[in-house]
Order: C-alpha cells, then structure tokens, then sequence
C-alpha cells in the first residue's frame, strides 16, 4: 500500500469534483476547491474521521467494500477505480459483465435525481447505490450480502421484500422476476451468479420452483406498478429504465403523474427519505 500515493489521489480527485457534480448547492461561502472532505465521506457512507486519515497518510488500509465505496462517492472512471486500488494494495475488481462499479456518467444523473426514488441496478436486480427517495422506500437495498443482493433471491425467500407491493399484485410479480431469472441464467451461463441464484431458489423456494417448470419467459414487469409505504400508503408510479450497455446496469427511476394524489404522495416520500437519512447520522 503506498499510502502517500494514495493519499494524494484521493485528494486530486475530491479537488477536481465540484458541488454541482454531485448534486450539490455551491453556497457563496464555499472556499474549499473542489468538494469537502465531509461531502466525500457522506456519498462513500463512511465517517468523516476514516476518510480524512486516508487523505493524511496515516489510515489503515482500506478494505475492498471500502475502495468501492470510495470509487462511487468520487465519480471514479473504471480506470480511476483500478487505480485506487492498485495504490491501496489489492487488485483491481475483474472487470466483467453486471461489474459492480456504477458508471460516473449514471451517478451524475444520480445525482440529480436526490427527491425522486432512483436507483442503478445489476441484471440480477441487485441494488449498487440509491437515492433518499428510494431508500425510503424500498429500504436499504445495497446492505445486502451473498445470494440476498438480487431482489429475485429476496422475493422468494424473504416475506418481508414483498411488502412495497400490494398483495393482490404478488402473483404476477413472482411470475415478472421468474422469467427475469431464466433470461439472465440462460445469457450469463453455467457457473454464473445469475445461475448461483437460480440454483438456490431451486432448492429453497417451492414456489420459485413450481413456477420455473412452467418454463415461462413472456412474463415481463409492466412500466406502471404500484408501489405502497407504511406511511404513505399506495401510489401509482411509472417505471423509466435508463441502461448502461457497457456496465449492464439499469438506473430506475419511479414518477408519477403531476395532479395526481400518487404525485403529492411521491413529493412526501422525499421528505421521508431526508428525514431518515438526518436521523441516521
């Protein structure tokens, strides 16, 4: 680990970022060139002391998890992103399909999205980053580990995942993520992730199970669902993908029609979502 190096990148690349390019109002008091190192620290979901130490040569060395977060938080290229890692003593990601590093050009949209519920997905629906909105509603999806990151793992085997959903809507959902299942199993292989996850449903879920042998590949997941939160209740949302070919990621991003009491519901969300996000820190 070459903690100097590191140290100084770091410190480039938070310099070379501007408040704007994350979503951020430059005040007229703003001194700091660039962004501040508590800023960076906020969109790494890490703690300011820990970040600040790694810019002073004197931090520990970072952990893969951390180098990731880093990299998003920062806007990172892939290359920069290898870069980083390379200075902290591991070797960079294998760059591969469904990669796990959102693209800097995702999270500038990202980034302007912060009172909307938007978030950048892999093909097996498992959630890289989030906005506020979406994490108020749909909770922390990216704190998930193992076969529980896809969003198809969880529908199946953890109630709890269905609850955003009214009921009466679960049937055709099941029958929408089986079939995004198979796509993914049968594009991504043997030995794949996407198989990793089939493999395990297979044999923990009776449902995913009956409904695979069905061998049904038409179901698709319509552009209008809704969505309910404990709060707000249920609101009618459109669904707008926006995909990164070279990434194979999905940024979501959830609307609603103006005049609409789904729409006031929606602006609500957003407050919810700052709210929480205060209380967490």
């Amino acid at each position: 680990m070459d903690r100097a190096q590191l140290a100084d990148f770091l410190r480039s690349r938070r310099e070379a970022l501007q408040p704007e390019d994350v979503g951020l109002t430059k005040g007229p008091r703003r001194r700091t060139q660039g962004l501040r190192r508590e800023e960076v620290a906020a969109l790494s979901d890490m703690s300011v002391d820990y970040y600040s130490r790694l810019e002073q040569s004197r931090g520990p060395q970072p952990s893969e998890q951390m180098l990731a977060a880093m990299a998003r938080g920062l806007r990172l290229t892939a290359a920069e992103r290898d870069h980083l890692f390379h200075l902290a003593g591991h070797q960079a990601p294998r760059r591969a399909i469904s990669g796990e590093h959102v693209a800097p050009g995702l999270m500038r949209i990202l980034d302007r999205l912060a009172d909307t519920p938007a978030q950048v997905m892999t093909a097996m629906g498992e959630t890289l980053v989030q906005t506020p909105a979406a994490r108020a509603l749909f909770g922390d999806e990216t704190r998930f580990v193992g076969n529980a990151r896809s969003v198809v793992y969880r529908w199946f085997t953890a109630p709890s995942a269905r609850d955003v959903y009214p009921s009466t809507d679960h049937e055709k959902l099941s029958r929408a993520f089986a079939a995004d299942a198979r796509s993914f199993a049968a594009q991504q292989g043997p030995g794949s992730r996407a198989q990793r996850v089939v493999d395990a449903l297979l044999a923990e879920s009776p449902e995913f199970a009956a409904i695979w042998a069905d061998h049904e590949i038409n179901a698709t997941h319509e552009l209008e669902k809704r969505v309910q939160h404990p709060e707000l209740g249920v609101m009618k949302v459109h669904c707008q993908f926006l995909i990164d070919p070279a990434q194979h990621q999905t940024l979501l991003v959830l609307t609603a029609t103006p005049g609409t009491e789904s729409y006031d519901r929606l602006q609500l969300l957003s407050v919810i979502g700052t709210q929480r996000l205060t209380a967490d820190a």
